[in-house]
């Protein structure tokens, strides 16, 4: 494995936690939530949702181990925020995913025509 190889796969595997927390629905909504209104307290975060508060807060922590969302303190409530950074880490990788696909699908493409050109 070559150097660029292997920091391109230390890079992937330290995406893997985010990946694994966007991948539960309840955090997708939460992490949307957050895209949309700002920093919330978790009080807020559960308003309309139909998931208790300590089940908001085990989803919470999940996304901050992945380091998708951070709190403080403010008064008596923790309100919680997105981490950007490591959404768009996240959007990087889908880019270079999607790209590469791309490029396969074009190789394919090339390989189908050749082939129909040389039977015929």
């Amino acid at each position: 494995m070559t150097h660029s190889s292997s920091t391109a796969a230390k890079r992937l595997l330290s995406a893997a936690p985010v990946f694994a927390a966007l991948g539960d629905p309840a955090r997708l909504r939460i992490v949307s939530r957050l895209c949309e209104s700002g920093p919330l307290s978790i009080v807020r975060l559960t308003e309309g949702a139909d998931i208790s508060r300590q089940a908001v807060t085990k989803h919470l922590h999940a996304l901050s181990d992945a380091g998708l969302v951070c709190s403080e303190r403010s008064g008596r409530e923790s309100v919680w925020r997105l981490e950007p950074l490591r959404l768009e880490e996240a959007q990087r990788y889908l880019g270079q995913i999607s790209a590469r696909w791309d490029q396969a699908l074009v190789r394919l493409a090339a390989l189908v025509e050749r082939e129909d050109r040389d039977e015929a």
